[in-house]
């Protein structure tokens, strides 16, 4: 029997029960979830990381196209200065001498004639006329640096209105050859240039351009804001060097106005650098549409699996108890409440299993109603049951342990099975339900039980059935004993623990 119940046990398929697969979805859905984010904050770098490019891209292509232009414009105000201190120059008409000065001159719409200045500041050669008009620019800062500073080399001044056009003054200094200061070479690049370069270029009617000293003067900017040219933002305390270093980019607001965008600085070395700047909006625009629409799917997904798995978690809650009352039902007694002969039976193979491990006594009680069949006889069916009823609540009154097992062994007898519990503590348990019966049928019936008792520390090798033998020889003893009384057992090949 317990060979065929044990093989019953290990054909039982697995069943996962409702609160693991409701953790189990939940574990699911939050992983689901992380992946997705996961993929979705992917997507936003890759496309902050083109964005970026793109942007670096730019701000190099403009500095090196503004880079060179001032490189060739350079040239030409360094062969002025330098054919300046010619001798011959006094000698000559003013035609040859332009001829001298200005035959590697760069001309180009978006260039100013380049002038000369004397020591004065006034106006000695200019490259658009053999007759200048008098000029004096002792005042102009490009002309103090020079003066006051010989190693200042090429110097490219604030956005100024310059011979009535906005432009940005390139000048260098005129010096003997013991370093005296002879006067200043300048020219001008028009904004015109910078217009002409931006509106080259396919942009976005809100991506920003800005042209800056190395100082940080706003030089130029797309788009054109008078008010914004000449700007330096070294005077600006909420704006740091250092939130844009070379070649490097800024997320946020910048100092010009409250739009956050992806901003970034030109790598180039030379006396300007380039700043491209591209809204965050505009940025993240096609990854917000594609997270909307990768969210809303994702999120479709996990309420439908949370509904099903909630819908599946009450019916495995359904059919669990459903399962619950049935096991219940074949493991009761249906009249008395108590535990059956087969799950005392697996009750008993447990507890003696587990005492053989640790070593501790099992004990049990075997209960047998006195002259229940002559009772049944007399005062009919009905009336015995109620008698097996009422013996049954004096046994649940008096077996309170939580691994205390109660059952009807069969008929009229009882089965009280009591772990780790010594002979004598269990022969008191004995009297208590015997005396409790007494008590009971004195006010209903004269009914009376007779208890056997036996406790062992299982041994290797041996089964419960020993156990079960020797409390049903104590019970005989108590009945042959005249009845209403308990016995323990004793046999001298097992261990009798008292």
């Amino acid at each position: 029997m317990l060979s065929g119940w044990r093989d019953a046990m290990a054909r039982r398929p697995w069943r996962i029960s409702a609160k693991l697969l409701i953790i189990s979805s939940v574990v699911t859905v939050i992983g689901f979830s992380a992946i997705c984010v996961n993929v979705m904050l992917d997507m936003r770098r890759g496309e902050e990381a083109l964005a970026r490019q793109t942007l670096e891209n730019l701000a190099t292509t403009i500095d090196s196209d503004i880079s060179r232009n001032i490189e060739i414009y350079d040239l030409s105000l360094k062969a002025v200065a330098s054919g300046m201190l010619l001798p011959e120059l006094a000698t000559v008409s003013k035609s040859i001498r332009h001829l001298i000065l200005f035959d590697h001159a760069t001309t180009a719409r978006h260039f100013g004639a380049i002038q000369v200045f004397d020591a004065e500041g006034r106006l000695t050669v200019d490259a658009s006329t053999l007759d200048p008009s008098p000029e004096n620019r002792s005042e102009e800062d490009y002309f103090k640096v020079h003066r006051d500073n010989p190693e200042a080399g090429l110097f490219i001044s604030r956005p100024m209105l310059f011979r009535g056009a906005y432009s940005i003054v390139l000048s260098r200094r005129i010096g003997d050859a013991d370093g005296g200061f002879m006067g200043v070479v300048a020219g001008s690049i028009r904004f015109s240039y910078f217009h002409e370069l931006f509106e080259r270029l396919n942009l976005d009617p809100s991506d920003t351009i800005t042209v800056l000293k190395r100082d940080r003067t706003i030089m130029m900017r797309r788009p054109f804001d008078l008010d914004v040219i000449g700007k330096n933002l070294a005077a600006l305390q909420s704006w740091k060097a250092d939130n844009l270093k070379a070649g490097g980019a800024y997320e946020g607001q910048g100092p010009v106005d409250a739009t956050p965008r992806l901003y970034v600085r030109s790598t180039g070395s030379g006396p300007l650098f380039v700043v491209a700047g591209k809204p965050l909006a505009a940025v993240f625009e096609l990854w917000q549409k594609e997270a909307v629409r990768i969210g809303a799917v994702v999120l479709a997904l996990i309420l439908f699996m949370l509904a099903s798995t909630l819908v599946l978690a009450r019916e495995i809650g359904r059919r669990a108890e459903a399962e619950r009352k049935l096991e219940e039902m074949a493991t009761t007694d249906a009249l008395t409440g108590l535990r059956n002969r087969r799950k005392f039976d697996q009750v008993i193979d447990v507890e003696w299993r587990r005492a053989m491990r640790q070593k501790t006594p099992v004990a049990l009680l075997m209960i047998d109603a006195d002259h229940f069949k002559a009772y049944n006889d007399t005062f009919g069916h009905q009336a015995g049951d109620q008698v097996l009823v009422g013996i049954a609540i004096c046994i649940s009154d008096s077996v309170s342990r939580a691994g205390d097992c109660a059952a009807r062994y069969g008929g009229e007898e009882f089965a009280v099975l009591l772990p780790n519990i010594s002979a004598t503590d269990a022969f008191k348990v004995a009297e208590t339900i015997r005396v409790k019966v007494q008590g009971w049928s004195d006010d209903q019936t004269s009914s009376t039980v007779s208890c056997g008792v036996a406790s062992f520390v299982p041994a290797s090798g041996t089964d419960w059935p020993i156990l079960v033998a020797a409390a049903d020889k104590a019970l005989y003893a108590a009945k042959a004993g005249g009845r209403n009384q308990s016995v323990i057992a004793t046999l001298p090949k097992l261990s009798l623990v008292a």
